[in-house]
């Protein structure tokens, strides 16, 4: 794994090297600082070596790329995917689609009217594209829901799969994984016209082009005709536990004849997106932005996501097999990643207990240190 540290070293680098000034390089260094404390309330206020302000107008104000850090990050996760052992003629890359909300309250009139309430839940609604790879987990891109009148969740997942880039589309067989959200009849003949395989999950009440629902067939793997569609899927169904300690059935679909096994597989693994959305919220903060201009809002998104995959990346360096301690991964990228802010920090610390240290005839003091 030194080979993903060094490469995930040479990312930092790269990301600081595109700020323009020295200032706006410490911001970021301390924004991924922030951002890898993991405690989902790492905000700038909380921030020792840059101010709150300082921080914000890094955000809100200051002239520097997202564009380009957003390009760097790609090329380098393409660079480390093209690395994956290809195992078959065509290996399988699963491309997830799900929308999640960041909720919000109170006034952001800098936002317009990006904030709604969709599904009775008030926030900003994205539209995100996630990956899995083998044990690889990579949120690629997002696209926000505006609302009736714009493109919906279909129309933005559509784009977001023709924007995916070649180099993954031909050296991959693209499976799509979606919830019921995404089921539509024009999906389904987009992802087959892109020559992709789509298994989605369908509603109970679906109906057939014969009559009837998907909940009258008795047989999973049976090839159906949905009502609307002129060519045949093929259907199967799991048991889904759920908190309550009850069971739900829940449907789904493939536009490939698969196994009815490997198609309920399909189907459960689409709710890894649902622990990415919980871990990227609760653990690297990316639903507690109070920026007030849109700018300032995409940037923190985008630095949220960048430091979910550098500790997803620490907690493939570990080697461990078991589910990721996001809290052990996150410590773990910022001491490889960023020593000298750990450093300053912690120099900091001691400065503010001198004081302390010295009613306790204590002498603290630290030299040769210089940080920028």
């Amino acid at each position: 794994m030194l080979n993903l540290v060094t490469h995930a070293q040479n990312l930092v680098y790269t990301l600081l090297s595109l700020m323009p000034s020295r200032y706006q390089h410490n911001s970021l260094r301390t924004l991924l600082g922030l951002f890898l404390e993991a405690t989902g309330k790492s905000l700038p206020e909380y921030s020792q070596s840059v101010s709150a302000s300082a921080l914000s107008r890094f955000l809100n104000q200051y002239n520097w790329s997202c564009r380009a850090v957003i390009k760097a990050v790609r090329k380098s996760v393409l660079a480390q995917i093209n690395t994956h052992e290809r195992v078959g003629r065509r290996p399988k890359l699963q491309v997830i689609l799900d929308m999640t909300t960041l909720e919000k309250t109170g006034k952001f009139k800098g936002l317009g009217n990006l904030i709604r309430v969709y599904n009775g839940k008030r926030g900003l609604h994205l539209v995100v594209l996630y990956i899995a790879l083998g044990r690889w987990r990579l949120p690629w891109s997002f696209r926000v829901y505006r609302g009736k009148g714009n493109a919906g969740c279909v129309q933005l997942g559509l784009k977001m799969l023709r924007a995916l880039p070649k180099s993954l589309t031909k050296r991959y067989q693209i499976q799509v994984l979606v919830d019921t959200a995404f089921g539509s009849i024009d999906f389904f003949k987009q992802v087959r016209q892109m020559k992709y395989q789509a298994i989605a999950g369908v509603r109970i009440d679906r109906r057939l082009s014969s009559g009837g629902t998907v909940n009258d067939i008795s047989h999973r793997g049976q090839q159906v005709y949905l009502q609307g569609l002129n060519f045949p899927v093929t259907l199967s169904w799991y048991w889904l536990d759920r908190d309550d300690g009850t069971r739900e059935k829940r449907f789904v679909v493939s536009t490939q004849p698969l196994s009815w096994s490997y198609i309920s597989r399909l189907g459960k693994r689409r709710w890894m997106i649902e622990g990415f959305f919980k871990t990227a919220k609760h653990r690297f903060c990316l639903d507690c932005f109070r920026q007030r201009t849109l700018l300032g809002v995409y940037r923190f998104i985008v630095l949220s996501l960048i430091v979910y995959l550098l500790a997803h990346w620490a907690y493939l360096w570990s080697g461990k097999q078991t589910l990721p301690d996001w809290g052990e991964s996150a410590a773990i990228a910022s001491a490889v990643l960023l020593p000298q802010l750990l450093v300053l920090n912690l120099i900091i610390q001691i400065n503010q207990a001198q004081q302390l240290a010295r009613q306790h005839g204590l002498d603290l003091s630290v030299r040769g240190w210089q940080y920028g």
